[in-house]
């Protein structure tokens, strides 16, 4: 049951320091909203997605924490739901906004990790 907290804390400590990144880039967290922009240092250079992929380990070690199948269904949607209603949209704004910085950003730099 405690294996939960090595995801739990792993996907704050990821949101944090993305989130961080973003401050210090002085470029907007919030969904859909233009960035000022394109992050591929830090966490970024791992995954396109850390804050995402934070949150989706969150949700891991909590259906951990919990000892239960039933959150396992969150774990396996959330990703479906994030991709099908954020990642799509969010990536062609950002490749209709920095071209081909990005398309060279997305050839390098998974989606996830």
């Amino acid at each position: 049951i405690f294996v939960g907290v090595i995801p739990l804390a792993t996907g704050m400590i990821l949101n944090l320091v993305a989130d961080r990144d973003f401050k210090k880039h002085r470029t907007t967290v919030k969904p859909f909203a233009e960035s000022a922009v394109l992050i591929t240092t830090g966490v970024y250079r791992l995954s396109r997605n850390p804050m995402y992929l934070g949150f989706e380990l969150i949700l891991i070690g909590v259906a951990l924490l919990l000892g239960s199948l039933s959150p396992l269904a969150v774990v396996l949607l959330f990703p479906l739901l994030l991709e099908s209603r954020f990642i799509r949209a969010e990536e062609r704004m950002l490749a209709q906004q920095f071209g081909q910085s990005w398309v060279t950003y997305q050839n390098e730099v998974r989606r996830w990790i």
